[in-house]
């Protein structure tokens, strides 16, 4: 038995915009793309920090300014370059465990000379 899918009245995102009297108004998906810098023009901070995670120890990569899908591939890197576990939130890189020292050596490895620990 296959499922029929939902009517969602209440999302208008399915609905096509056929005349708007606002002037201002951009339909959601025409948002501007970021351009993402590159890697020696980029300013990232690698920090430690042990605050709101039960006294674990992480570190934070920050400062990267582009693309939500570049910013996730660096993410991706870093922690197969350090081995170990990780995310990417609110524009941050998070890998578990003190990896300052590898992170920063790989970020100057790819050419972000302005990596500031």
């Amino acid at each position: 038995m296959s499922k029929k899918p939902k009517n969602t009245f209440n999302s208008f995102s399915s609905i096509p915009l056929v005349y708007s009297t606002n002037p201002d108004y951009m339909q959601p998906n025409e948002e501007e793309t970021k351009v993402t810098l590159l890697p020696e023009q980029q300013l990232l901070r690698v920090i430690l920090e042990t605050k709101h995670r039960a006294g674990k120890t992480v570190t934070i990569i920050y400062g990267f300014e582009g693309a939500e899908s570049d910013l996730e591939a660096l993410g991706k890197a870093l922690k197969n370059f350090c081995g170990t576990g990780g995310s990417v939130k609110d524009g941050e890189i998070i890998i578990q465990g003190d990896h300052r020292q590898k992170v920063f050596q790989y970020l100057k490895q790819k050419g972000y000379s302005k990596a500031k620990l």
